[in-house]
């Protein structure tokens, strides 16, 4: 009994986790996908009045694009292709969720984040609570592992082992397993859908679990 309940409580953990990083994209995406859209508007049209006039450009115009243009691009807008890549928002739902996740693990690579004054309002609060809530279900995993390897240390001292070689080879099991699973395996994942090389890809791995997140390297797909 006790067990079934701890399975219901860890599974409306995880559904609520899930729930709340849902609503989270859904907003942020309603919140920043027209203001992006704008800002893409306007830099097609700089683009656009500078391919017009550029032989005639004085110094101080010159300027004045360059510093629009690096605005632009420091705020995720990057004016190149034709007008097409308007329709294409880096708000996208899955782009919206990606976000909502990395501000709740506090990875935080800043490549994408909220530019209007709503959307960033609603970061503080959905990061307030947000965080808390994975930290709990981060918790509610570890205490997983921890059944998992106190199951395995049972069953190597009922086939007669000792307690100090039981905690070197859990250790080391758990270590292995820990490589493997979250440094080796999606490293080869994201050699092949970001077209990143192995060292990339153990690089991005470790920079993301460790919740460093410079955001040199971050997934787009």
């Amino acid at each position: 009994k006790a067990m079934c309940s701890g399975k219901l409580q860890t599974g409306l953990l995880v559904a609520g986790y899930f729930v709340y990083l849902l609503v989270g994209a859904a907003v942020f995406q309603a919140l920043e996908r027209t203001a992006e859209k704008q800002e893409k508007i306007a830099a097609a049209q700089m683009k656009e009045a500078f391919l017009q006039k550029f032989t005639h450009l004085t110094v101080a115009e010159m300027e004045q694009f360059m510093k629009n243009l690096t605005e632009a691009i420091q705020n995720g807008v990057y004016p190149v292709g034709n007008e097409s890549q308007i329709e294409d928002s880096n708000w996208d739902f899955s782009n919206s969720f990606f976000f909502a996740g990395t501000v709740v693990s506090t990875i935080g690579y800043g490549t994408l984040r909220p530019k209007t004054a709503g959307g960033q309002i609603f970061c503080v609060f959905f990061a307030l609570f947000g965080i808390p809530l994975n930290i709990v279900f981060l918790h509610r995993v570890g205490k997983m592992l921890s059944l998992l390897c106190k199951k395995l240390g049972k069953f190597l001292y009922e086939k007669g082992m000792r307690k100090k070689k039981i905690k070197f080879l859990t250790l080391l099991f758990f270590l292995a397993t820990g490589i493997l699973v979250f440094l080796c395996l999606p490293s080869v994942f994201f050699q092949i859908t970001e077209g990143w090389s192995y060292s990339e890809g153990i690089y991005f791995a470790f920079i993301t679990l460790s919740t460093i997140g410079f955001g040199d390297y971050v997934v787009g797909k």
